[in-house]
Formats: structure tokens, sequence, C-alpha cells
């Protein structure tokens, strides 16, 4: 065994062969951590499967599948609703004012009232309600874009300014 690559060494090979077995036993030892730290690990995950109740998590996942999709659907009827509702508030009167006032003067108290209702667009009505001893009158002016096309009262003109400045 004179030609073996061991006696060319500069160096005695029990030492290589030492060195070798402390590496070995080094790599044993970071095997066995690796399989610990991997049993964990795996217990952790096999928990996380699970899930609560012993449930499985695809049961889990499909039952929140199933929640967003109706929360969407509900979502979506809501911004319908909504959509409903603001062309009907849209078209509702939100702007009202009334005015009472003595519509002859000396007959004893303010009977009389002007009532303007508008929408958000300041179109509406305005009422004007002259009270007198023998009788009560109703009158209607149609209000369009904040304007009358026929003539207005100071009280009525009152009414309606009063009205438009509501939000």
């Amino acid at each position: 065994m004179e030609n073996s690559i061991l006696n060319r060494l500069a160096f005695d090979p029990a030492i290589l062969i030492f060195v070798l077995a402390g590496l070995v036993l080094v790599l044993l030892v970071v095997v066995i951590v690796c399989i610990v730290k991997m049993k964990a690990l795996f217990r952790k995950y096999d928990l996380f499967m699970r899930g609560k109740d012993a449930e499985s998590m695809e049961e889990s996942f499909l039952k929140v599948y199933e929640d967003v999709e109706t929360l969407k659907q509900e979502d979506k009827a809501n911004k319908d609703m909504m959509k409903a509702i603001n062309i009907t508030l849209n078209r509702s009167y939100q702007k009202t004012s009334v005015l009472r006032y003595d519509a002859f003067p000396g007959m004893g108290g303010q009977f009389s009232f002007v009532m303007t209702l508008l929408d958000r667009n300041d179109s509406g009505v305005l009422l004007n309600c002259i009270h007198s001893r023998e009788s009560c009158y109703l009158y209607i002016k149609e209000i369009i874009q904040g304007e009358s096309a026929l003539a207005l009262s100071k009280e009525e003109t009152k009414s309606l300014e009063e009205a438009k400045k509501k939000h």
C-alpha cells in the first residue's frame, strides 16, 4: 500500500480521519435539529389545517367565500337602493318656508300665510292663503329654478327667498 494517496500526504492520515469524523458528528447534530424543527412545524401546520372544532380549513374557506359573495350582492343591492333614494330625494321638497302675515290690516290677526315648497333645484310650488272675514282664498304659483312666471307679492318674494337659502 505504498502507492496509496494517504501515504503521500504531508501529515498523518489519522488526523484527516478524526477531522472528517468530527465533521460527520456536527452534520448529524444539524440534521437532528432540522428534523426536530420540521416536526414542530408540521404539528403547527396540522393544527392550522384542522381549524377550530375539528372543522377543515377548506370548509372554513368555502364559508368565507360564500359570505364574501353574499356581501357583494348585498352591497350591490344597497347601492341600487341608494341611487333610487337619491333620485326620489332630488324630486322631493327639501326647502320650506312659511310666512304668516296680515292681509287686511285692522282685521285683527295674522291669519294669512305664504308657504313655499322647493326641491333641491329650487323648483316647486308657492301657496298663498289669503284670509278675510267672509272667506279664505288659496292661490298656487309654480316655481321653476327659483323663479316664478307670475308676479309675486312682497310676502311671496320673502317666503321664496327664505326657502331658497335653506340647504
